[in-house]
């Protein structure tokens, strides 16, 4: 049994935010901070790729497409060290609440979706704390694809274009981010993910999310 599987003692409160690009992760963390903010919270927030360390050196192997599928797994799990040992695991020693835009079980989706060895990920994460709210924003990927393509084309890696799925950039985005959410539908019992239909409105997303945190933080004696 790992620790992503059990319980955390710590002080703080864990919350991640996880789904397929388009999802709305960004906005309902926002909220969420915004709002417990309010409430005089204090709360850190992290994001996927983002460690000072390493995230530079990714977005430029990513620039040159230089990434095997074990690669990119490799170098996303030493971002993710970095910043849990340097703002995660300090932070929920210090009783914060940590909201994370996407944890652990992104390299579980994705990884798995690029075909490197299920086990293989999950044991390189093995160091990881269970969250105490995992939410799953589920999208089918062709509206995933149109909200993304509002604004930009489907990126080389997000298309799983190194796969060679298909030559068509959109076609191969909607194999390869419908091969991600099978991975995340799996999950969603064995970690026990709350799904949230992501075609729902902003606000009846963030209603159920700050319903489920608000009996989590009730639990810790936490009162908003």
């Amino acid at each position: 049994m790992t620790k992503i599987n059990e319980k955390h003692n710590l002080k703080g409160t864990l919350v991640c935010v996880e789904g397929i690009d388009g999802a709305g992760k960004s906005t309902q963390l926002t909220l969420l901070r915004d709002w417990l903010r309010a409430a005089g919270q204090d709360v850190i927030y992290t994001e996927w790729n983002s460690s000072d360390l390493i995230s530079q050196t990714t977005k430029l192997a990513k620039k040159k497409n230089l990434l095997s599928p074990r690669t990119f797994s490799l170098l996303h799990a030493v971002d993710f060290a970095d910043r849990y040992k340097q703002i995660i695991a300090p932070a929920l020693k210090a009783g914060f609440i940590v909201l994370a835009d996407r944890y652990a079980y992104t390299a579980f989706a994705r990884d798995a979706a690029r075909g490197v060895d299920r086990n293989w990920v999950r044991k390189i994460y093995n160091f990881s704390v269970k969250p105490d709210l995992a939410i799953y924003l589920d999208i089918n990927p062709k509206i995933s694809m149109g909200r993304i393509c509002s604004n930009r084309a489907p990126k080389f890696y997000e298309a799983g274009m190194d796969l060679k799925l298909s030559p068509d950039p959109y076609e191969s985005y909607t194999i390869f981010q419908g091969r991600v959410i099978n991975e995340y539908q799996k999950m969603v019992s064995e970690y026990g993910l709350i799904q949230i239909d992501a075609t729902d409105s902003i606000h009846s997303k963030q209603t159920a999310i700050r319903e489920k945190l608000h009996g989590i933080l009730a639990g810790k004696g936490v009162v908003l």
